[in-house]
């Protein structure tokens, strides 16, 4: 152990949200208590990539000539157990914001909703989507101390301890060599991790590829192996699946891989991971990373966002390519035309990827779209060079799809009658939802396919998409829509003439300006009214969003289409015929505009509108 200098010792306290943290860590998530050890030798890598990097870039480093190397020393009688790297180390200012400070934004909330039953997890599942990293060592002990020396050669040796009890300590010491030691004691229910071949165990399970040797004693018991290099058909599932594990943090076996060995313009090799579902921090940057960049086999980046689009952004693995210098910058290298040309590679070989599922394999596809299609709808209004690619991998469910299966754009087209000049959607919260708008009665009663798009993600995509194979796309609540009258006995029955010309009329004065118009419905088979958009106007779904992210957003007029074969209307038109100011006409006609606005959820006064409902109640149980 290092020794103190005289310098005295400073104690801090953490930060309210680090405390909550540690104490859910400590009290929450025994599940899995070895996975600490995972995350510190990942943090041990970390910081021998980072000494290596500065190396390579001929910047000062303390003790040059010292082997990059990861060490673990267990004492079982006294369930002891330290590890130890030569890597960056850390200053004072590095243990206080790094190890005093919260990794993750999402990591309290999601904690919180952990303990309270709110959310199904083990330790390991939250640690490798969370990152907690260093604070997963409370799990198995009382007490941490660090001594770290950073790789600068002008800074001092520090010593900081901690109980995960709201208080740390830091002073200065006496350590000759760069790097970090992190020892502690074992809890007794922990005790069993005092054992070399338990340890060596789960350095196997774990960390089996991390790229620097691991010792016990003088034994390396690690297998260091840039899978990356070897050809696709060496390459076994098992050593794949372990390689994934480490590389992207996670538990599960990937979806696939897909290995890549490019020679020509641009030179690079990956090892490519679609993961088995989407991250918990959905299209969050704080909560996701890519892919792995090396140069020659130099650790440059593990989170290279330059060398795939933000769509992709879910896939993992490792890019290494020796066209870029070993001094690029970590974090400048979009303006690399290298950089550029391996992403259009990547890119265009992933999206290959996908169509072969989606043409040979439609149930791994479909799988695959239900966990990552939102990601590639955004593409669709981002990669403009594949977008005729991205919409040929759209899937969405339909009115005539089962609930939970989905479609394609050129399925659909396919399945429409020649007379069908147009294709429709129809948008909403889910699809129990849509499937009990008005809006869509006649499409159903015409056997009329229509696209459900229930997502938030599918609002912005269908606005990027005019038209398919030459045919608009087109919402079901628009008001200029191309529908071919009914020509049933049903349309017989429909009010016409100066009867249907007044009680149209006479709704609109009484709506005044609150609708853009009052007109007749061929939409409309059972419902008395809806409320369409006009021809510069937004969907209900997508003012609702609108005004979720603008509170001033004012909503465009609609225009409220009334079904005059429905007996409610002919019962006005005969009231507007015998009072024009009936006083029941007036409610009617209120009642009747405030519920098309509940239907599409924008209904503000649902009090008058209950009050309303109470007073026609009352009035039609009349003895």
């Amino acid at each position: 152990m290092s020794e103190a200098t005289n310098a005295p010792v400073q104690e801090f306290e953490y930060k309210a949200e680090m405390k909550q943290l540690l104490h859910l860590i400590i009290h929450s998530l025994y599940t899995h208590p070895e996975v600490f050890l995972r995350e510190l030798v990942s943090n041990a890598s970390d910081a021998l990539n980072k000494v290596r990097f500065m190396q390579v870039r001929n910047l000062p480093v303390l003790q040059p000539e010292a082997e990059l190397r990861i060490t673990i020393d267990i004492d079982e009688a006294n369930q002891n157990l330290s590890i130890e790297d030569t890597g960056v180390g850390m200053t004072r200012e590095d243990l206080i914001e790094r190890i005093g400070t919260v990794a993750s934004s999402g990591t309290l909330e999601f904690l919180s909703k952990a303990k309270s039953g709110e959310e199904k997890f083990d330790g390991g599942e939250l640690i490798g989507k969370f990152g907690v990293g260093f604070y997963s060592v409370f799990m198995v002990t009382e007490e941490v101390t660090i001594e770290t020396r950073s790789a600068n050669p002008d800074e001092k040796a520090w010593r900081w301890t901690s109980r995960g009890e709201g208080k740390y300590t830091i002073e200065e010491i006496d350590r000759k060599e760069r790097g970090t030691r992190i020892f502690f004691k074992l809890k007794e229910e922990a005790k069993d991790i005092a054992n070399e071949y338990r340890i060596k165990d789960l350095i196997k399970k774990y960390s089996n590829f991390v790229d620097f040797p691991i010792f016990i004693g003088k034994d390396k018991i690690n297998s260091v192996s840039a899978l990356w290099q070897r050809k696709k058909e060496d390459l076994q599932k098992e050593e794949l699946d372990e390689f994934y594990k480490f590389v992207a943090g996670d538990f599960r076996e990937p979806m696939d891989s897909l290995s890549l060995h490019i020679e020509g313009r641009v030179n690079f090799k990956a090892l490519l991971f679609v993961p088995a579902e989407a991250p918990m921090g959905y299209f969050d940057p704080r909560e996701e990373k890519s892919l792995h960049l090396y140069v020659n086999r130099v650790f440059i980046q593990d989170d290279c966002k330059d060398i795939v689009p933000e769509y992709l952004r879910f896939l993992k693995g490792v890019v290494d390519t020796e066209d870029l210098p070993l001094n690029v910058s970590r974090e400048v290298t979009q303006s690399s035309p290298v950089t550029a040309k391996i992403r259009e590679i990547v890119t265009n070989r992933v999206l290959g990827m996908f169509e072969d599922w989606a043409t040979s394999d439609a149930e791994k596809y479909a799988t695959f779209f239900k966990q990552f299609g939102n990601y590639l709808k955004l593409g669709l209004g981002s990669d403009f060079t594949n977008k005729d690619r991205l919409v040929e991998l759209m899937r969405f469910e339909t009115s005539k799809t089962d609930a939970g299966k989905m479609t394609s754009f050129k399925e659909y087209v396919s399945a429409m009658s020649e007379d069908q000049k147009e294709i429709y959607y129809i948008t909403g919260e889910s699809r129990a939802v849509v499937e009990k708008n008005p809006n869509l009665e006649y499409f159903r009663k015409n056997n009329i396919e229509v696209i459900f798009l229930t997502g938030p993600v599918d609002l912005f995509t269908i606005t990027t998409l005019t038209d398919y194979d030459g045919k608009n796309i087109i919402s079901t609540e628009k008001a200029d829509i191309d529908i071919a009258k009914d020509q049933d006995a049903d349309a017989e029955d429909a009010l016409k003439g100066r009867e249907a010309k007044d009680i149209l009329t006479r709704c609109k004065e009484i709506l005044g300006d609150r609708v853009e118009d009052v007109i007749e419905s061929k939409r409309l088979v059972d419902s008395v009214a809806t409320l369409v958009v006009g021809k510069t106007g937004m969907d209900a779904q997508m003012e609702r969003m609108m005004k979720m992210m603008d509170s001033n957003f004012a909503s465009s007029k609609k225009i409220l289409e009334v079904n005059m074969r429905h007996p409610l209307m002919k019962n006005l038109a005969r009231i507007n015929s015998e009072n024009h100011d009936d006083p029941t006409l007036v409610q009617a006609v209120e009642q009747m505009y405030q519920g098309a606005l509940l239907v599409e959820d924008n209904l503000q006064d649902p009090v008058d509108f209950v009050r309303r409902a109470m007073e026609f109640m009352e009035k039609a149980t009349r003895s």
